[in-house]
């Protein structure tokens, strides 16, 4: 089995260091990935000449639209974890490899929520 996972984003604010008494250490920023692609049709012909596939993107009609998603990084490994709290910043174009982890917590409100974190 495998659980790996490569992102390439931007920071979205400076790390911050959190410790849990009894526990090591952990630092935590979040990091925005953008996927973007054209919506409406694309126009492959006219005039009857069909376009040369490599110039097709040149043709193609429509918006385009983007999607941000927010990932929660929690970097846990000594020396990682403290290059990243010390030189990371928001705004930072990043790569991060890790694993997923899917986790539940409590809220202030006492409700059980769910969270989905990339370990570093």
């Amino acid at each position: 089995a495998m659980n790996r996972v490569q992102l390439l984003g931007r920071v979205g604010q400076d790390p911050i260091m959190r410790q849990v008494e009894g526990k090591n250490p952990v630092t935590i920023f979040s990091l925005a990935t953008n996927e973007m692609w054209r919506t409406g049709e694309s126009e492959a012909t006219q005039g009857g000449e069909i376009w040369h596939p490599t110039l097709l993107f040149l043709c193609h009609l429509g918006d385009i639209s983007q999607k941000t998603t927010w990932h929660r990084i929690s970097v846990f490994r000594p020396g990682l974890r403290d290059v990243t709290y010390q030189y990371v910043k928001k705004g930072a174009r990043l790569y991060v490899e890790g694993k997923i982890d899917y986790g539940e917590y409590t809220d202030k409100n006492n409700v059980r929520r769910q969270a989905t974190t990339i370990i570093a």
